[in-house]
C-alpha cells in the first residue's frame, strides 16, 4: 500500500506527522478518549484464533441453502457487505446467496425479501450485541417467524446463526433458549470497529470469502504500522494530511474509486469516519464517488464548484481481468486510436487526466494505491482506515469511539410510536410536528 500526499508547507506537514506519531502513542498505551473500546486493535490477531471455528461453522451452515440474509445495521452490516459485493462475480449468482436485511424500515424492501425467500431454503444471521435495535429486531423478527413457518421451529434453530454479546441482552437470552450456534462481539469492539471480529468473519466466510487472507492482510499491515515510526508511515501521513486540510477549510472528503468493486466499500469508509469524527461541532463530511461514472454528474460541481472538499483517491494497481478493446474497420465511433489497448488502460488515463484536472482547479488530492482487490488487500484497507481514523479523530480532540448524537433520533422515535416510558415526550412531539 502506498500514499501520496498534495503538497503542503514541509514545516506543517512536519508538524502535523508528529502530532499524528503523538495520538498513536496515546492510542496504543490507551491513554486517550474511549479506551476501553481499543479491542480491535488486536483483532488481526485475534481473529486467527478463531478461523478454524468459523471456517467450520459456515461450512455446516451453508450446506443445502439457497440463500442466507445477515441481519444487522451500521457496523454491524457494512464490513462484511463491503467485502462481499467487493468480490463476487458481478453477474453470476452464487450458492448460497447473501442477502442483506435490518438495515432500513423500508416496508416495501422487506416485504419482497419474504416473497422472494418464499420457495427457497434460507438462514438467517443475526448480528446485534442487544438484539433491541430496532431495524434489525423488526427485520429478525418477520425472517424468524417465516423460517419457521417454511421450515419448522426445530431445524429454523439449526439455521439461526446469532453473533451477539458474551452473556447479556435479548438475543443471547433468545439463543440460549432456542439453541442457536452463537458467536461473540467483544466488549471492547464497537460496531464500526468490528469488522475483523465474527461480525464480518462469519457472513464473509459463509459466502466462501478467505477469511485467512482477509485477516492476513490486516496482520501484515498492523505489523508494519505498528513498526513504522518514521514520518513515512502511511497511517500518520493520511491522518496529517486531512487535518490539515480540515484546517485549511476543506469541510468534506470525497472518497473516490475507480473500481466498482469498492463501491459499497466507500459506505462502510463513511460509516467509519463519520461516527467516529461527527461530534462536537466538529469533523470532516465522508462523502463518496464512483469514477468516471460521477464525472458526468458530480465532475461539474467539482471542477469549478465551491472550494469545500478534497479527493482522497484509491487506486486499483491491477485488474483482475484483461480485456482489449477491438479494432473496427469503419471507426465510426473514433475509438482506432485506442485499439489494442485495455480498458483498465484508458481508466487509468482517465484517473490521471482527473487528477491533473481537479488539482489544477484547487482539489487537492490524496492518493491510496493498493495492488489489487482481493481478500487481502481488503484486510490492510481496512486495518489502515480504521488506525488512521482513530489517530485523526483524536487529533480532532474528539473520542473517535462513542456515537452519542445517533442516539437522539432512536428518543424521537421511540416517544412517537408511543413505547412505554415515553409517552409525555411523545405528547409534546406530536404537538411540535403539528405546529411545524
Amino acid at each position: 500500500m502506498k500514499i501520496v500526499l498534495p503538497e503542503f508547507e514541509s514545516n506543517k506537514i512536519s508538524k502535523a506527522i508528529d502530532n499524528a506519531r503523538n495520538q498513536f502513542d496515546k492510542l496504543i498505551s490507551k491513554q486517550g478518549k474511549g479506551n476501553d473500546f481499543l479491542g480491535w486493535l488486536d483483532l488481526p490477531v485475534y481473529c486467527k484464533s478463531i478461523i478454524d471455528e468459523i471456517k467450520e461453522a459456515a461450512k455446516n451452515f451453508s450446506e443445502g441453502l439457497d440463500a442466507v440474509v445477515v441481519v444487522g445495521i451500521g457496523g454491524s452490516n457494512l464490513g462484511a457487505k463491503a467485502i462481499y459485493e467487493g468480490l463476487k462475480p458481478k453477474f453470476e449468482k452464487l450458492k448460497p446467496e447473501i442477502l442483506f436485511a435490518g438495515n432500513n424500515l423500508d416496508e416495501d424492501y422487506h416485504y419482497e425479501l419474504v416473497e422472494y425467500l418464499s420457495d427457497k431454503q434460507f438462514g438467517i444471521i443475526v448480528i446485534s450485541k442487544s438484539g433491541t435495535t430496532t431495524e434489525p429486531a423488526i427485520a429478525f423478527r418477520i425472517l424468524r417467524e417465516k423460517l419457521e413457518q417454511t421450515a419448522g421451529k426445530e431445524i429454523a434453530a439449526k439455521r439461526i446463526i446469532a453473533i451477539t454479546d458474551r452473556e447479556k441482552g435479548a438475543l443471547r437470552k433468545l439463543a440460549n433458549e432456542e439453541g442457536y450456534k452463537t458467536f461473540v462481539i467483544p466488549d471492547d469492539v464497537g460496531g464500526r470497529y468490528s469488522v475483523l471480529s465474527p461480525v464480518g468473519l462469519v457472513p464473509l466466510a459463509v459466502a466462501g470469502i478467505d477469511i485467512e487472507q482477509l485477516c492476513k492482510g490486516a496482520s501484515d499491515v498492523r505489523k508494519a504500522l505498528y513498526e513504522d515510526k518514521s514520518d513515512e508511515n502511511i497511517a500518520f501521513m493520511y491522518a496529517a494530511a486531512r487535518n490539515l486540510l480540515y484546517e485549511q477549510g476543506y469541510k468534506v472528503e470525497l472518497l473516490v474509486n475507480y473500481n466498482t468493486s469498492l463501491i459499497t466499500f466507500a459506505e462502510w469508509w463513511k460509516q467509519l469516519f463519520g461516527e467516529s469524527e461527527g461530534k462536537e461541532g466538529k469533523g470532516l463530511f465522508p462523502a463518496s464517488a464512483n469514477f468516471t461514472t460521477d464525472l458526468h454528474s458530480l465532475g461539474q460541481f467539482i471542477q469549478e464548484g465551491s472550494r469545500i472538499l478534497f479527493e482522497t483517491v484509491i487506486s486499483v494497481k491491477q485488474t483482475k481481468n484483461n480485456l482489449t478493446i477491438p479494432k473496427n474497420n469503419d471507426d465510426t465511433d473514433g475509438l482506432n486510436y485506442i485499439a489494442g489497448k485495455k480498458i483498465d488502460y484508458v481508466n487509468k488515463m482517465a484517473m490521471q487526466g482527473t487528477y491533473l484536472a481537479h488539482t489544477s482547479a484547487g482539489v487537492p488530492n490524496i492518493i491510496i494505491e493498493i495492488d489489487k482487490v482481493d481478500e487481502y488487500n481488503f484486510g490492510g484497507l481496512i486495518y489502515f482506515f480504521e488506525l488512521s481514523c482513530a489517530i485523526s479523530g483524536y487529533m480532532l480532540g474528539v473520542n473517535p469511539f462513542d456515537q452519542p448524537g445517533v442516539e437522539a433520533y432512536k428518543r424521537n422515535m421511540f416517544a412517537l410510536l408511543g413505547k412505554p416510558g415515553y409517552e409525555e415526550e411523545g405528547e409534546t412531539l406530536r404537538k411540535k410536528l403539528k405546529n411545524a
